[in-house]
C-alpha cells in the first residue's frame, strides 16, 4: 500500500508488500558470487587497473570564491523563506533544497562527478571577502591550532548533532525552526574556521566537507580545484580508485564513515515494525515523534555503534586468520578498508532516499517560481502539478523495488571490489588477501540482506 511522501528526508514513500524473499535470496547470492569470482582475477589485473587513469583535457571551471559567494547568497535567501514564507514544508523551498536537493540530490552527484563542495561551501567565499576588506589572514592563518589528536571527532558530533536534528527530531521539517538551525550551523562553522583556519575545519572539522570528499572517492571523474585561474584538471579513473591509492585514514576518520552508513541504517530502521515493537509502541497506533525521541536517540548512537563492532570484528579477524600479526599492519588495513564502505553508504542513500527524490523533487520544481509566497511564478512552475503515480500502479512499484534492490546489490558488489584491491595493497600474497577479506565479505552479504530487508518491510510513522 503506498503512503505520501513527505517533505522529510527520513520518510519512505511506500510500503512494500510484494514477495520480496527471492529478491533478498538472489541479492545475496550476488555478492557471494562476486566475492568468489574476483579470486580468478589475476591480482597483477587489479593493480593495474588501480594505477589507470586518464587525465582529460583542462577544463574552464567558474572560480571557487565565486561559486562559493552565489551558494551564501542563496543560503541567506533560503533562511529568509524559511523564516517568512509559508509554513507548509512542500511549498517551502527551504526545506525541500535541505532534504531533497543537497542531502539527496548532491550526495549523489558527488558520487558521480566527484567533489564538488569546494566550490558549493557557503563559507569559502565569504571568508575570502572577508579578508580582502580587512586586508588580514582571517582564515588562512589559525589563531588556534587543531591538535592533531582530536582527529575527525568535531566531524564526528557535528554529523551527530545533524543526523539527530533529521531523524529524532519532532519537527525537522518545518521551516522556521530549519531556518533557524541552518542558521546556527553556518555561524558555528564560520566561527570554527576564523579560529582553526579553514583548511584543517574543513579536513576535519565539518562534516559535509568530509563527507562529500569521501563520496566523491568513488566517482568515475575528479576535478582538482586550481589553486589560481579558471582551469582545473579533469581525470577520469576507475570508480573508487583514490579509495585504494590513498594512505590509511585515522582511526577518526574511519568512525565518522561508520557513523555515516550507520545513521542511514537506523533512518530506515526506526519505522520498521520490529523496532516499534522493541521499544513497546503498537505500529498500528504510532503515538508520534514525541512519544519516541527517547528510544531513538539510544537507536542512533546503537546503530552506528552495532556497525562498527561488526566492521572492526570482521577485519581483524580476518587480518589474524591472514596471519597478519603485526599490530601497526593490521591497523592501517583496518582503517584503509573502510573506503569499501563509501559504495555501500551512497547504494543505501540512493536506494532509501529514491521515492523522496521523485516525489519532492516535483514540490521543490514548482516552489523555486514563487519562494516568498507572494504569488510569484518566475520559471513558470508554480502551478506544476505533483503526481505521485509511481507509488499507486503496481508496476511501477515493482520497477521501483527492483531499481532498489539493484542498487543496493551494485553497492555491495562495489564494496567488495574495493576492498579486495585494498587487501591485495596491504599483502605481499595475493592468498593472504584473499583470506583476510573472507569475515568482511560475510558481513557485506549479511548486510545486503539487512539493507534489501530495509526496502521491503512494513514502516509506521
Amino acid at each position: 500500500m503506498p503512503c505520501t511522501a513527505s517533505a522529510h528526508g527520513t520518510e519512505r514513500g511506500l510500503v512494500m508488500l510484494l514477495p520480496t524473499e527471492y529478491y533478498l535470496t538472489g541479492g545475496a547470492i550476488v555478492v557471494a558470487v562476486t566475492f568468489v569470482a574476483l579470486l580468478l582475477v589475476p591480482s597483477r589485473w587489479f593493480k593495474r587497473a588501480a594505477g589507470t587513469s586518464v587525465t582529460l583535457n583542462r577544463r574552464p571551471v567558474p572560480p571557487i570564491a565565486l561559486v562559493s559567494t552565489l551558494s551564501f547568497l542563496l543560503l541567506m535567501m533560503l533562511i529568509v523563506a524559511g523564516r517568512y514564507s509559508t509554513a507548509d514544508p512542500l511549498e517551502n523551498p527551504l526545506p525541500l533544497v535541505v532534504w531533497t536537493l543537497f542531502w539527496v540530490g548532491l550526495t549523489l552527484l558527488q558520487a558521480l562527478v566527484g567533489n564538488l563542495w569546494p566550490w558549493l561551501n557557503p563559507w569559502t567565499g565569504p571568508l575570502r571577502l572577508l579578508r580582502r576588506v580587512t586586508g588580514s589572514r582571517l582564515g588562512e592563518d589559525p589563531l588556534l591550532k587543531l591538535p592533531d589528536a582530536v582527529g575527525y571527532i568535531p566531524a564526528i558530533l557535528l554529523f551527530l548533532m545533524f543526523a539527530w536534528y533529521e531523524l529524532v527530531s519532532l519537527a525537522p521539517e518545518d521551516p522556521p525552526r530549519l531556518a533557524i538551525a541552518v542558521s546556527v550551523y553556518w555561524i558555528l562553522n564560520f566561527i570554527a574556521m576564523l579560529v582553526f583556519g579553514e583548511r584543517d575545519w574543513t579536513e576535519r572539522g565539518e562534516p559535509f566537507s568530509v563527507y562529500f570528499r569521501m563520496i566523491g572517492m568513488i566517482a568515475p571523474f575528479e576535478i582538482k580545484p586550481p589553486k589560481s585561474g579558471i582551469w582545473a584538471s579533469v581525470r577520469f579513473r576507475w570508480p573508487g580508485q583514490d579509495c585504494v591509492a590513498v594512505e590509511p585514514p585515522p582511526i577518526s576518520a574511519a568512525v565518522f564513515l561508520l557513523l555515516t552508513l550507520g545513521t542511514a541504517s537506523f533512518d530506515g530502521f526506526a519505522e520498521t515494525f520490529t523496532w516499534l515493537w522493541m521499544i513497546g509502541v503498537n505500529p498500528l497506533e504510532f503515538p508520534g515523534r514525541s512519544a519516541v525521541t527517547l528510544p531513538n536517540t539510544f537507536g542512533l548512537i546503537a546503530a552506528p555503534a552495532v556497525l562498527a563492532v561488526i566492521y572492526f570484528t570482521a577485519v581483524i579477524s580476518g587480518a589474524r586468520l591472514a596471519g597478519e600479526a603485526r599490530s601497526v599492519a593490521t591497523r592501517g588495513l583496518v582503517t584503509h578498508l573502510v573506503y569499501s564502505i563509501v559504495p555501500i553508504a551512497v547504494a543505501f542513500h540512493a536506494a532509501h532516499y529514491l521515492t523522496l527524490l521523485l516525489i519532492n523533487g516535483q514540490y521543490l520544481y514548482a516552489a523555486i517560481s514563487d519562494p516568498f509566497a507572494l504569488g510569484w511564478d518566475l520559471f513558470g512552475t508554480a502551478d506544476r502539478h505533483v503526481t505521485a503515480s509511481m507509488l499507486i500502479d503496481i508496476n511501477s512499484v515493482e520497477k521501483l523495488w527492483i531499481a532498489q534492490t539493484a542498487i543496493i546489490v551494485a553497492g555491495h558488489c562495489i564494496g567488495i571490489l574495493i576492498a579486495h584491491m585494498i587487501a591485495l595493497k596491504h599483502f605481499v600474497k595475493p592468498a593472504s588477501a584473499t583470506i583476510s577479506q573472507a569475515f568482511l565479505a560475510l558481513a557485506m552479504i549479511g548486510y545486503t540482506v539487512f539493507g534489501l530487508w530495509l526496502l521491503s518491510t512494513p514502516t509506521a510513522g
